[in-house]
Parts: C-alpha cells; sequence; structure tokens
C-alpha cells in the first residue's frame, strides 16, 4: 500500500498572498440547488439501491503523461483561492498519473450549493503541459484547506477517501479514511471512493469549516458530514457523521479506519537497514475499552500479513500514537518523524458490540504505509442494510489519554540469556519503560510488582527496576519464541491491589530478532 499523500508534496511551497476570487473563475458556477445533509444522505441511498458502475477514466493516456516531472509544474494559482468564510482558504488539486479519478466540488450558501466547475485557468502550467490537452471540463483531483497566509495547508483530501491533518505540530504523518473494506484478507482489498464534495462555513462555531461528502465503492454508498476546525499549535478536532447503505455483504468492515507507517523503532531496530534510529509515523496503537483499562500495543513490522484483534465492547475510544517526540531517536531534519500526529477516536454514537482491529504488512521502506487500525463491529451488514457512525477527531501530539498512572514510554527487544554464556536462538529479551505520577519517588524497597501473563511459555526472570537518573522504570524479562505463532503478552504494574499503570500488549516473534 504505497502512501498517496507523499505525492501531495509536490503540490506545497506557496508564497504569501492575500486570498482573492478571479471575477470570472468566480462565476464559472453551476446552477443553484437546494443543499442540506439530508441531501447527500438522499444521494448516498439512491446510489445504493442500483448496481454499482465503476466510472471510466477519461484521457487516460493524456493523464498518465502528467507524470511527477509535469504534475511539479503545474500550481495552484493564489489569486483563485476561494475563501469559503474568512480564514477558511480552499485550494484544489489538479489531475494526473496517480490521481485520475475526477471529483465533484461545490460550495454552499444560504441553503444553495452551486457546483465549482473546473477550469486550467485555476492553475499556471507550462505550454508544453500534457494537462492542456485535457477536456475542459475534466475535473479536480481534490483539495486543501490552508492556512490564512497560504503557505501551507492543514487538511487535504485527495484519492480514494483519504484525508489528514499536519496535526499538533504542522508536520504531516499518518492518514484517516472514510471506510476500510476487507483489509488485510487474502482477496484484493475495497477502496471505497469519496466522488462528491460540498464545502461550507460552521454555522454553529466560528473559523470551523463543514465538509460534506459523498463516497461509493462496489459494496456500499456513503454519505458523510465532517466539521473540522483547526487551531495552530493544539491541532485539529474533527466530528464525523456518516450514513452507510450497503449493496453487499462483507467479511470485514473497518470504521473511523487510520492508516500508517512503522518500519522499526528500538523495538525492533535490526529490521533497520537505514542510518537513522528510527522510521515511523506512529509506534503504536492505544484503546481504551468499556471498562475504562488503558491498553498500550507497540507496533510491528512483520515477515508476512499479521491481523490482531481486541475485544472492545462499546469501545471508549483508541488510535494511532508516536508516543516518542524526541528528535534524537529519528535525526532526520527533512521529514521530522518526531513531529508525526497521534489520532484518537472517540465515538460520540456507541459503536457496539466490536472489536478494534489491527493490521500490520511488512515493509522495507518508510514509503510503504504498513499499518491499519479501525473498529470491526460484530454485526457484519448484509446486502440492503444501513449503518450509521459517528465520532470525533482528534489529531495531537500526544492521546487525550484518561490519568492511568503511569504509561509505557519504550519497548525494546533483542536476544535473550545472559551474558558471558551461549545465547539460546529461541529466546527473546523484553525491555518495557514505565513513567507516571504513580511511580514517583518510589524506590526498590517498595512492594511494585510487575504482572507478565503470556499466551506460551512462561516469563523467565522477570525483575523491574528503577532507572539511575531519570524516572523511568524498567520491566525486564525473558521467554521462549516457539516456531509458528507469535506469543501474546500482558504486562502492567501493581501496588498490592492498586494497577499503577496502562497494560502493554506485545506480540512477540522471531521477527524481532530477525535482521534485515
Amino acid at each position: 500500500m504505497r502512501k498517496l499523500f507523499l505525492y501531495t508534496v509536490l503540490l506545497t511551497g506557496l508564497t504569501p498572498v492575500a486570498p482573492a476570487i478571479s471575477e470570472d473563475l468566480s462565476k464559472l458556477r453551476g446552477e443553484p440547488q437546494p443543499f442540506g445533509f439530508n441531501t447527500v444522505i438522499d444521494l448516498a441511498r439512491d446510489s445504493a439501491a442500483s448496481p454499482y458502475v465503476e466510472e471510466e477514466i477519461r484521457s487516460g493516456d493524456t493523464l498518465e503523461a502528467i507524470d511527477y516531472d509535469a504534475h511539479w509544474k503545474i500550481a495552484f494559482k493564489e489569486e483563485e483561492t476561494l475563501e469559503i468564510a474568512p480564514g477558511l482558504p480552499v485550494q484544489f488539486f489538479h489531475l494526473g498519473r496517480y490521481f485520475k479519478q475526477p471529483v465533484k466540488l461545490h460550495e454552499v450558501s444560504e441553503g444553495k450549493s452551486r457546483e465549482i466547475l473546473y477550469s486550467e485557468d485555476y492553475f499556471s502550467m507550462p505550454d508544453d503541459s500534457p494537462a492542456k490537452d485535457l477536456p475542459a471540463d475534466i475535473g479536480f483531483a481534490g483539495f486543501r484547506v490552508m492556512r490564512e497566509d497560504l503557505k501551507t495547508d492543514w487538511i487535504s483530501f485527495l484519492g480514494a477517501s483519504y484525508f489528514r491533518t499536519d496535526g499538533q505540530s504542522q508536520q504531516y504523518g499518518q492518514s484517516a479514511r472514510g471506510l476500510a473494506i476487507d483489509t488485510g484478507l487474502a482477496k484484493a482489498e475495497e477502496f471505497p471512493r469519496f466522488k462528491e464534495f460540498w464545502f461550507q462555513a460552521s454555522e454553529t462555531t466560528e473559523g470551523a469549516l463543514v465538509v460534506y461528502a459523498l463516497m461509493d465503492s462496489p459494496s456500499v454508498a456513503g454519505a458523510y458530514r465532517m466539521e473540522m476546525q483547526n487551531e495552530d499549535g493544539e491541532g485539529q478536532v474533527i466530528d464525523v457523521d456518516s450514513h452507510l447503505f450497503f449493496r453487499n455483504g462483507l467479511e470485514r468492515l473497518g470504521v473511523a479506519p487510520l492508516t500508517s507507517m512503522f518500519w522499526y523503532s528500538e523495538s525492533n531496530r535490526l529490521k533497520g537497514g537505514d542510518w537513522r534510529p528510527e522510521v515511523h509515523d506512529t509506534d503504536g496503537l492505544a484503546m481504551i475499552g468499556e471498562s475504562g483499562e488503558v491498553i498500550w500495543r507497540p507496533l510491528n513490522n512483520p515477515s508476512h500479513i499479521r491481523t490482531s484483534t481486541f475485544r472492545a465492547d462499546n469501545v471508549r475510544g483508541f488510535g494511532l500514537a508516536q508516543r516518542d517526540r524526541d528528535f534524537e531517536n529519528y535525526q532526520d531534519d527533512g521529514v521530522f518523524y518526531d513531529k508525526r500526529p497521534s489520532v484518537w477516536i472517540e465515538p460520540t454514537r456507541p459503536f457496539g458490540a466490536g472489536s478494534v482491529q489491527l493490521v500490520e504488512l511488512p515493509t522495507d521502506d518508510e514509503i510503504y504505509d504498513n499499518i491499519v487500525a479501525y473498529f470491526l463491529p460484530d454485526d457484519l451488514p448484509g446486502p440492503g442494510d444501513e449503518r450509521r457512525f459517528s465520532y470525533r477527531m482528534h489529531w495531537k501530539d500526544e492521546h487525550p489519554l484518561p490519568d492511568a498512572g503511569a504509561y509505557v514510554v519504550a519497548t525494546r527487544t533483542g536476544q535473550g540469556g545472559v551474558p558471558g554464556q551461549p545465547r539460546p536462538a529461541d529466546q527473546i529479551k523484553v525491555v518495557v519503560e514505565f513513567e507516571g505520577s504513580t511511580l514517583d519517588g518510589l524506590t526498590r524497597e517498595d512492594e511494585i510488582e510487575p504482572v507478565v501473563e503470556l499466551s506460551k511459555g512462561k516469563a523467565i526472570n522477570p525483575y523491574l527496576l528503577p532507572v539511575v537518573g531519570t524516572e523511568s522504570w524498567r520491566l525486564i524479562f525473558d521467554t521462549k519464541l516457539p516456531d509458528g505463532e507469535p506469543v501474546e503478552a500482558r504486562v502492567y504494574l501493581k501496588n498490592g491491589e492498586d494497577v499503577l499503570s496502562e497494560t502493554w500488549l506485545g506480540q512477540l516473534s522471531r521477527d524481532h530478532l530477525a535482521r534485515n
């Protein structure tokens, strides 16, 4: 799964110009139509009632000619920026080799929508650009919302149902999707597509933008309402309300899916052949179940596709996080992995019975997204069924977790055994590092008990000790790694009956010991 959004780098690098709308292009609109969220819901319902028809790619050969170099030379004209409301400037992406399916865009005001019609005049391009040979009504690839100075965007929609924001530290990383279908199965994954968008300034929240989207695919049609707000230095919050109408039954329905990249970290450093100490968009999955237990599961880069399922009825929240935010651990001053956003999904309507599912794919490079996380409902839809899911997305540096006392700050693995003695080839050493308020001021004399539970075998010589010169505590243990399925580990700290930490879940396998 190649990182679609790497390509959007081509379309950045603007200089600050005050937004203005060309008089001619501002008139290049369709006829006004009555509009509300119910309009999109009705379109989705009607679409699902008919067989899916794949849209034919128009001018495919010409779009194929708009490669990386040709696309780089196509730039949106700043003076044509569409200002939805003060502080909400929108710019459009041009079609090309990597994004050939156009989307329809509409602006909404006073209960009426008008389609924004494509014109080559929105863009500057060389006289010999292949884009000049495209039909006059070819359409746009997607859009992005800029900051007021037009130097950077803070959210973009481009390709399938992908979207992403740059988070609290203004550095793009993981992406979200409208829906994931049959992810990680032996058959091909289905990628629903946002095919039509409507923009409107929020009527209730100053400075917020509302984006409506119509989604379609062979199995499902959907209507989305996303109210989003950016606050520089604080990140973004997006409230999502989705209505889904199914043509077909599914094996896997991924609700509120997140997509990320994890190549290697301190937990599997032998997998990395790169000069940088760590390379990843995110390093773990966090979850809060119905009971309130906070769970942290560090990510893996397995040798083959692995799917992990965590029971999470009425899940309170889940998300992929970049907990390690120390530049020294990445040493990359070009793409700044230490600044990548964490995303937290908070249901605003109960998701009901189901699980959080994590799909991990093997990768040997940073250009591939190999991590997907989503909620999987027990009640999978069948043909003609309808579903509604509502949730809030937090794009921040850290997840808005409740106080669990101590949190995992690092997971390390290495060859098991005792220094100076022969190292067993099938034994792994695991080091889990905790920090937090419940550990402050404690010493070795305090009765802190590490709890280690394994799906196979037993923990060998587990012990816990404070890390000299820091506020951290390290739990260290060995375990045997049998051939075949990995060992599932569950770890937390307690003092008597009092739980002192969140729960660490580890999937331990020989992949951790395999060198690239």
